[in-house]
C-alpha cells in the first residue's frame, strides 16, 4: 500500500486571484478539498512541504490526511498546477474520501526477476507497452506499485493483464479487453519496428516535400504564362 501522508493546512478566508497571489508571496499554495457530498473547502498549504511530498514520487497515489484546525480529512491528490516558468506549485486539488470509497488511480508497474527470463538471457528485449496500470482501488488499499514477475518468459511471450495478480482491494479499470502490458521481443524485431517507423516518417516528409515542390512549379509556370 502507498504511504499515508500528513499535510497541515489552513482555511482560506478570501478567494480570488488577488488573495491567491498574496498567499503565494507568503510561501503558501492555494488548494481546495472537494467531493464526499460536502461543500468544497478552500485551504492553503505550505509550499515547501507540498514540494517535499511531491518529491516522494508517489504523492498522487497516496492518501493525504489534511489537517485543518486540528481536524483531519482523508483525501487523495487529484491535480497540482505548476507555474509555466518557475515550475512552482500554484494550486492543488484534493478529493475528499469516505471510508469505503473506491477510486481510479494510475499505479506504476515494476518488472522483477528479469535474470530468470530465458528470452531476456538470450538477448531479447523487454518491450514495455504500459508503464502504469489504471486500477480501481479501495481508498485505504492503494498499492504503491504493481510488481510483475517475468520468470520463464521466452522471446515472443507477452504479459497480459489477465496474468497479473492484483492486490486485494484492486481491480483493473479496463475490463473490455485483455490488454498487453509487456512483450519479450528479439533485438532484430525491435530494430525492424523502429526502422519501419522511421521509414514511414521519412516517406511522409518526402511526400510533403514533393507536394511543396509541385506547388512551387505550378506557381512558377502560372507566373511565366502571365
Amino acid at each position: 500500500m502507498s504511504d499515508a501522508l500528513t499535510l497541515p493546512a489552513e482555511a482560506r478566508e478570501r478567494a480570488g486571484k488577488g488573495a491567491s497571489r498574496a498567499l503565494r508571496r507568503d510561501g503558501r499554495v492555494p488548494a481546495v478539498i472537494y467531493g464526499g457530498k460536502e461543500q468544497p473547502t478552500p485551504i492553503h498549504v505550505e509550499e515547501k512541504l507540498l514540494v517535499k511530498q511531491l518529491g516522494t514520487g508517489h504523492f498522487m497515489n497516496s492518501i493525504v490526511m489534511i489537517e485543518v484546525d486540528g481536524k483531519p480529512t482523508r483525501t487523495l491528490p487529484k491535480d497540482v498546477a505548476f507555474h509555466p516558468v518557475t515550475d512552482r506549485p500554484v494550486h492543488a486539488d484534493f478529493l475528499r474520501l469516505s471510508k469505503d470509497a473506491k477510486i481510479e488511480v494510475a499505479i506504476p508497474v515494476v518488472f522483477v526477476n528479469e535474470e530468470d527470463s530465458p528470452g531476456l538471457k538470450k538477448g531479447g528485449v523487454l518491450n514495455v507497452v504500459r508503464h502504469d496500470l489504471d486500477l480501481v482501488c479501495e481508498a485505504d488499499k492503494i498499492p504503491a506499485e504493481i510488481q510483475i514477475d517475468v520468470t520463464g518468459l521466452e522471446v515472443g511471450d507477452s504479459v497480459h493483464i489477465s496474468s497479473v495478480s492484483l492486490p486485494e482491494g484492486s481491480e483493473s479499470a479496463i475490463t473490455d479487453r485483455d490488454f498487453t502490458i509487456a512483450t519479450v521481443v528479439a533485438p532484430s524485431a525491435l530494430k525492424r519496428a523502429e526502422s519501419e517507423a522511421e521509414e514511414g516518417e521519412e516517406a511522409e516528409e518526402g511526400a510533403e516535400g514533393e507536394a511543396g515542390e509541385e506547388a512551387a512549379e505550378e506557381t512558377t509556370e502560372e507566373e511565366s504564362g502571365e
